[in-house]
């Protein structure tokens, strides 16, 4: 598994498809930001346990929308670590296997791009994550205690109960996919809702953000915010 460190704290666990963030945090114990693909719980531990954490270091693991190449590996990791799950509220039935995800609405153009990932990864269609119980549903304005603040933002559109993690005062966020950083930044593909992805986007660049973490693409390390706030005023 691919480490990347992002900024002190921070790191960035890559799969075959998208990505996950584990968070030391301030005052004592890690955190994840979702959990990639299916069957990579181990190779996540071992990942935790190189950056000098144990399984049961692991506090929390936040979910930023059900797709499955997000929360594929929860089940495993909660089990192992006994680390809370949290998931945005809207999601939390997906996620726990109560309820069926919605398959995205894909414009033309997304078809070919859709099949194209899925066939580079070999991803089985259709395709699910194993159900992982969900034991905080968070909602706008949530916190987290992590020795700093951890905010929650909803952004739906992605789906309905994507969310947002913004630390003020280390100005990070975590966009989940709303937000794409894949050959240039752009609103995330592969939608339910593209009029409330782009109003999501938006959101997310009126905060104060200096590195932004995407569940695709490359972290921007430094000048996030004004970098989001440029697309949001690119013509249309």
């Amino acid at each position: 598994m691919d480490i990347t460190p992002v900024i002190d704290r921070i790191w960035m666990l890559r799969f075959p498809v998208g990505q996950a963030y584990a968070l030391r945090l301030a005052d004592a114990g890690w955190a994840l930001v979702d959990t990639g693909l299916p069957g990579y719980a181990d190779e996540i531990l071992d990942a935790l346990g190189s950056l000098g954490a144990a399984p049961e270091d692991l506090r929390d693991i936040v979910l930023t929308h059900a797709h499955f190449d997000h929360t594929g590996s929860a089940a495993g990791l909660a089990a192992a670590t006994g680390a809370r799950v949290l998931a945005g509220a809207a999601d939390a039935p997906v996620v726990r296997g109560d309820a069926p995800g919605p398959e995205p609405v894909l414009r033309d153009w997304e078809i070919p791009v859709f099949e194209a990932v899925h066939a580079h990864a070999n991803l089985p269609l259709p395709h699910a994550a194993p159900p992982c119980p969900v034991d905080v549903e968070l909602a706008d304005g949530d916190t987290l205690d992590w020795g700093e603040e951890a905010r929650v933002v909803h952004v739906p559109g992605h789906t309905p109960g994507s969310i947002a993690l913004h630390l003020p005062s280390s100005g990070v966020l975590f966009t989940g996919d709303t937000i794409a950083n894949v050959q240039q930044l752009m609103p995330g593909v592969f939608n339910l809702d593209q009029e409330k992805t782009l109003a999501s986007f938006r959101r997310q660049a009126e905060l104060d953000v200096e590195t932004a973490c995407f569940g695709h693409g490359d972290p921007i390390v430094g000048g996030a915010g004004a970098a989001l706030r440029a697309v949001v005023l690119e013509p249309a």
